[in-house]
């Protein structure tokens, strides 16, 4: 059967989204909304803070300097009731009104500061608890994805998504609160410098294009400056990753200073590339700072004119020279921002190809469930399948495992061996009726109700971080403490388990490695037999270990098939020949069928293959 054909490329690719997305942002806002109530919350402790951090250079101006060091009479310059409260403070306290003036000043900026962390608190549990979800989401989907799409995507470049393209998304999200916390005390100051002196404020404003100018050419500069650091760190932690990884290889071929080499190439383009950014940001520092200094100079010039000839206060000027500040620092945001949102639309672009990646095996509208004593009888008919199509790796393979029986399955390397249990464990689609279970197709049953039946120990199995005992329950509530150490005892496992510092709960370190590989093998023999399988896999599951591990794990294999339908894809000649029957494949076809007896007297491969093996046991 042939695998449908995707795109699978399109995960290897780096995207450079260099628009913004509204469409995608529209999309995240399905995480954010359950979490409305924290943003609207956000949003009203924003608009608190802005409007103290706006009356607070009110107090200083308006009623300080306009209204008590040098009051000024027979202007009508609003001052937002702040004048009126500080004089009603004055007569309700008995307080000197400069003093009273002072402590209203405080209070403004002691409000700005608390209603400024309360909506970045607020903001940021938020977003964070929509980005959690995300991942949640993200992570289930993934888990679901068919072994077909692992096949062909890189797991580093799914773990991205999962983790820098989420990380990325927070600063997105993170950096809008940003903008909204600057934009909002700009909209403020600049409807209260419209009221004051609506000349003057045109007269400011018409700098803010060149302060928007300049940001945008400085973004549109350091854009492809910024890439080329991605690109060359993403380039050192996988060059630091493989060599890490393969630390072993590399001492015993001596590639040290070859590797060193290399990665110092990286590391130096990676240098020249962030010197060109820091020039490029300290010309852009400077330039924003310079337009800060002519809006300044702009307000002295006009406002001071305006002062002199009595139209305009002192106070009123002051005001004007404080909220400048306010005018420039959401362009400043907006421009340390830039970067952040298209890698971000890069991110969001990603996490959705993943999460709109439609990928899964075909679920049978109404299964068929297996029945509680399973017999485990297996017929292979006429099946065909095919990782890419045009290039079969099984071809019309027919056999029958009889109940309780154990087959061993051998064949050159290539042969289809593999991929055969992969099929039954139900990891890809196969045609209909080509593999059935007790007579009912699998492809009418539901995948986690077969697996739930069938128990496999891979070569290569998998240790997860926890103790000794999670990594044989495997959360599985059936299988208890007890259930757990009668298994590891049956395979022989209990012996070395009791050696560790703390037993059953020894915690395992990443996949394992304070184990030797026969430990790990006795561990996932004693998995197995805890979940009580119906059929049994074994892909070549004693082809690495040592002599006497073996004559362990030959007892324990014996135990472990004892009474059930037993698949055994091995090279260990001793597994080989107390095996019921054995199928030999050769380039995904049936060759041969029948005992060890009935094959070495047929003369054909599997005595060639059997012969290879004695030749290689006898000259060891």
């Amino acid at each position: 059967m042939s695998a449908p054909q995707k795109d699978y490329s399109i995960f290897e690719d780096d995207i450079d989204t260099r628009r913004f997305d509204l469409h995608l942002i529209w999309r995240l806002t399905k995480w954010i909304a359950p979490y409305r109530g924290r943003m609207f919350a956000a949003l009203a402790l924003v608009l608190l803070a802005a409007s103290a951090a706006v009356l607070a250079p009110v107090v200083v101006s308006r009623v300080v300097v306009d209204g008590i060091l040098l009051p000024a009479s027979g202007t009508h310059a609003p001052d937002f009731g702040q004048k009126a409260l500080t004089f009603w403070l004055h007569e309700a306290t008995g307080l000197p009104t400069l003093v009273v003036a002072c402590g209203l000043y405080a209070l403004w900026i002691a409000l700005w500061a608390g209603f400024g962390h309360g909506f970045r608190i607020t903001l940021a549990r938020a977003v964070l608890n929509g980005l959690r979800d995300l991942r949640r989401d993200l992570f289930e989907h993934l888990e679901h994805l068919p072994s077909s799409f692992y096949d062909r995507v890189a797991v580093g470049r799914v773990m991205t998504r999962l983790t820098n393209d989420i990380e990325t998304l927070f600063e997105l999200l993170a950096g809008f609160g940003v903008l909204l916390g600057e934009f909002v005390p700009f909209f403020v100051a600049v409807t209260i410098m419209l009221a004051l002196n609506p000349v003057l404020t045109f007269e400011l404003l018409a700098i803010l294009p060149l302060a928007a100018i300049a940001t945008i050419l400085f973004r549109l500069i350091s854009g492809g400056v910024y890439r080329a650091i991605r690109s060359t760190l993403s380039r050192l932690n996988q060059n630091l990753q493989e060599n890490l990884s393969g630390i072993e290889v590399v001492q015993l071929y001596g590639r040290e200073k070859l590797n060193y080499d290399a990665y110092t190439a990286i590391n130096l383009e990676n240098r020249d590339q962030e010197n060109r950014a820091v020039m490029i940001e300290s010309y852009y520092g400077p330039s924003m700072d310079s337009m800060a200094f002519i809006a300044i100079a702009t307000i002295i010039w006009f406002g001071g004119h305006d002062v002199l000839g009595g139209t305009a206060t002192l106070g009123s000027i002051i005001l004007f020279a404080q909220f400048a500040d306010m005018l420039f620092r959401p362009i400043v945001a907006m421009g340390d921002q830039w970067n952040v949102v298209f890698r971000a639309m890069a991110s969001c672009e990603r996490i959705f190809q993943a999460l709109d990646w439609d990928e899964a095996l075909k679920a049978p509208r109404h299964p068929i469930p297996l029945p509680a004593d399973l017999k485990g009888e297996v017929k292979f008919q006429h099946l065909d399948f095919s990782y890419i199509p045009g290039s079969p790796i099984l071809k019309d393979v027919s056999f029958t495992i009889a109940p309780g029986e154990k087959v061993a399955i051998v064949g050159p390397t290539g042969s289809g061996k593999t991929s055969l249990i992969r099929l039954l464990c139900r990891f890809y689609d196969v045609p209909p009726q080509s593999i059935l279970i007790d007579g009912i197709d699998i492809m009418d049953i539901a995948p986690g109700d077969i697996r739930h039946r069938i128990g496999v120990v891979l070569q290569d199995f998998h240790i997860f971080s926890g103790s000794v005992y999670d990594n044989i329950a495997l959360g599985n509530p059936k299988i208890s403490r007890a259930d757990a150490e009668r298994a590891a005892k049956l395979v022989h496992a209990d012996g070395f388990i009791s050696t560790l510092p703390q037993g059953y709960d020894t915690p395992l370190t990443e996949r394992g490695r304070n184990l030797s590989h026969g430990q790990r093998q006795l561990l996932a023999f004693a998995r197995v037999l805890a979940m009580n399988p119906d059929i049994l896999i074994l892909d070549e599951a004693t082809a690495s270990i040592d002599t006497e591990t073996e004559l362990i794990i030959q007892d324990a294999l014996a135990k472990i098939t004892e009474g059930r339908t037993s698949v055994i894809i091995a090279h260990r000649l001793q597994t080989i020949r107390e095996a019921d029957r054995i199928v030999v494949l050769t380039q995904g076809e049936v060759r041969e069928i029948g005992t060890h007896e009935e094959l070495m007297a047929l003369g054909g491969t599997y005595k060639t293959l059997y012969e290879l093996q004695v030749q290689d046991v006898t000259s060891i």
